[in-house]
């Protein structure tokens, strides 16, 4: 037995058989069918005395099969990967075989010069021969899956007996080298289970399901492309999964399988955490975004960011004439630069390393390229980090964002669409606060500038748009890249508090909103994007910890953070919205702001925090956005001093 596991190995060691040798086998196998229905027919002795003869007519019968292998090329075929589209054709051919040599029998009638073969033996031929032929091809497939197999091989089930499970169940088995072994299938529709599928059992979605996955050693399951949504969607048998040591595979998210064509088993991976956050797939009509940015100039700030970098992504593929992209974070710019040459080298893309603050350099881009739409990313976000440095993000965000918004009416940019936050809601921290005024100031700028187009004082204006959202997966900064280290290194994993909840969204889907609503929107707008159910961040991280497989490792609560809240908002108390061309885009209705006054107001915050006192720099915050109510930090000072004058 180990001679031929050697020899086995050997051959599937080397390339596929030319296309003569299959060729040569089936012809063979042919004229061995012939001989043997003609010997059960005729009888052994008979064949002998004529068996040149009997040979010589199987041969020229042979030169109607080949035509068949030929239309059908039933001899190009891989016999380790044979599939049942391969074995399909094979019955075709040799069907094509006997339909030839029965119409030429019919026209010529050729018995008279070769040896009789009777029609009961030329339809034992097709199927002794089509058996024989399908049969050497499913034992090479057999024999290749068991030399290839070895102990990394897992058993496992597959979620899903439909189209999805069946590709699935055929992707594995053609995968070189072999990972899976198929154990089982399951299924939550009751008309399958029970049935045999694939040469094994269908089982049903249940509480038993489990036990019997542990009793058949099967420790990963394979998930469908069509029952993604609901596994991710049944989060207490997801638990149960990883509770019990079982592996959770994926297709691809960011592939989407058209229902019917053959499944790459190399797009199957490991479920991540961010697969299993239930969420709606998000829709987005991106012909239109399409038809609005191609050839234009479009500048993007804080495109070395992690939302600025992947709209340069996005935005590239809709055929601009050229980006600008802006940031002043020197290596991911460079980054950015070296992605753009690889991916995009036939679109010319200008990387710029400055400040949104320089206004001299900032009003030499917009004169030099007169760009037509502005995406501006650009902003502090870290939320401690700006407790601790009010200052800056005022200088940054709200003094940068006005340079940016005054430079797009100054030259003319069509569209200013500005990335905003859900912090920015009842502000709990300097950071949501920044970005408060920044919506404020766009807004108003916005309004002014309506205004004057309806007086006939102005001819036409940029239209600033605003689009707030929730956390993004993977962002630099999140707490998944944190969580992913701090369990790497053996833990704690470290939250803040036991009740604190965040919503989340993908980077991609988050930026195909910004940009649909962006494009969309007529000015003056507020976009909120729904992100789905929150996420309890405790649960995340022990959910983290299961996919790892680490053991030992705990989740420390540390208190939370200056200026962090246990739940964020997308909308404040006094907001209500209104619905738009995507059901999961809504303008929020905000109160509107008086444009000079907001100026004063800017220009008043500016003028103090280039003192940089973060007392006083705060104080005016608080002024200008009177929801903003500190959190956990040394500025709620200031809010009891307002409600004792307040009171007074």
């Amino acid at each position: 037995m180990s001679y031929i596991k050697k020899i086995a190995s050997w051959y599937f060691s080397r390339h596929a058989l030319p296309y003569w040798c299959v060729l040569l086998f089936d012809c063979f196998v042919i004229l061995l069918s012939g001989l043997l229905c003609y010997i059960l027919d005729h009888g052994v002795l008979h064949t002998l005395n004529g068996f040149w003869a009997v040979l010589g007519t199987l041969t020229f019968y042979l030169l109607f099969f080949l035509v068949g292998f030929r239309l059908t090329r039933t001899y190009t075929g891989v016999l380790r990967y044979s599939s049942f589209t391969d074995l399909y054709r094979i019955g075709i051919a040799n069907f094509i075989g006997i339909l030839c040599i029965a119409v030429a029998r019919w026209f010529f009638h050729f018995d008279s010069v070769f040896v009789p073969i009777r029609t009961k033996e030329l339809i034992f031929v097709f199927l002794m021969g089509t058996m024989i032929m399908v049969s050497a091809r499913l034992m090479m497939k057999l024999l290749f899956e068991k030399v290839n197999e070895d102990k990394n091989v897992r058993a496992a089930f597959i979620y899903g007996v439909r189209a999805g499970g069946i590709a699935l169940a055929k992707a594995i088995r053609m995968e070189t080298p072999t990972r899976f072994v198929l154990k089982g299938f399951m299924s939550d529709e009751d008309d399958m289970v029970g049935h045999m599928l694939q040469g094994v059992e269908v089982y049903r979605k249940d509480e038993n399901l489990l036990a019997k996955m542990q009793h058949l050693h099967v420790k990963s399951l394979l998930v469908s492309p069509l029952k993604r949504d609901d596994l991710v969607n049944d989060q207490d048998f997801v638990n149960n999964l990883l509770d019990a040591g079982i592996s959770i595979y994926t297709y691809d998210v960011g592939q989407k399988w058209d229902g019917h064509s053959d499944i790459n088993a190399s797009q199957l991976h490991e479920i991540q955490i961010e697969d299993l956050l239930p969420r709606e797939e998000i829709e987005v009509d991106l012909d239109s975004v399409a038809r609005l940015l191609n050839r234009s100039c479009i500048l993007i700030t804080g495109s070395a960011g992690s939302i600025g970098s992947e709209m340069v992504r996005q935005i590239a593929k809709f055929g601009p004439d050229r980006l600008v992209l802006v940031d002043e974070a020197e290596t991911p710019q460079h980054d950015v630069r070296l992605m753009m040459h690889k991916e995009f080298p036939e679109l010319e893309a200008v990387t710029i390393v400055t400040s949104i603050t320089n206004q001299s350099r900032m009003e030499n881009i917009f004169r030099v390229y007169r760009p037509q739409y502005v995406f501006h990313a650009a902003a502090y976000k870290h939320v401690p980090m700006m407790e601790d440095n009010p200052s800056e993000a005022v200088l940054n965000n709200v003094l940068g964002t006005r340079i940016i918004a005054d430079l797009s009416v100054k030259y003319g940019v069509k569209k200013f669409v500005m990335v905003s936050t859900d912090k920015a809601v009842n502000p709990t921290n300097v950071m949501g606060c920044s970005k408060r005024i920044c919506e404020i100031y766009v807004q108003s700028l916005d309004r002014y500038n309506k205004l004057l187009i309806e007086k006939g004082e102005l001819k036409d204006s940029t239209q600033f748009v605003t689009t707030r959202f929730g956390n993004v997966l993977g962002s630099n900064g999140s707490v998944i890249p944190l969580f992913r280290e701090q369990i790497r290194k053996g833990g704690p994993v470290t939250v803040t508090h036991p009740d604190i909840i965040r919503f989340f969204m993908l980077i991609p889907e988050a930026c195909k909103l910004v940009l649909e609503a962006g494009t969309m929107g007529k000015g003056g707008e507020i976009f909120v994007f729904d992100m789905g159910q929150p996420v309890k961040i405790a649960e995340l991280a022990r959910r983290m910890i299961r996919l790892s497989g680490a053991t030992n490792v705990d989740v420390q609560f540390t208190g939370l953070r200056d200026g962090e809240k246990l739940y964020e908002e997308v909308l404040n108390d006094q907001e209500i919205t209104k619905p738009t061309f995507n059901k999961k885009i809504k303008i929020a209705q905000v109160r509107e702001y008086d444009y000079k006054e907001v100026c004063e107001w800017v220009d008043d915050l500016i003028r103090i925090s280039l003192n940089y006192d973060n007392m006083e720099t705060v104080r005016k915050m608080k002024c200008i956005v009177p929801e903003y109510k500190s959190q956990h930090s040394v500025y709620e000072a200031i809010d009891r001093e307002n409600e004792q004058a307040a009171n007074a």
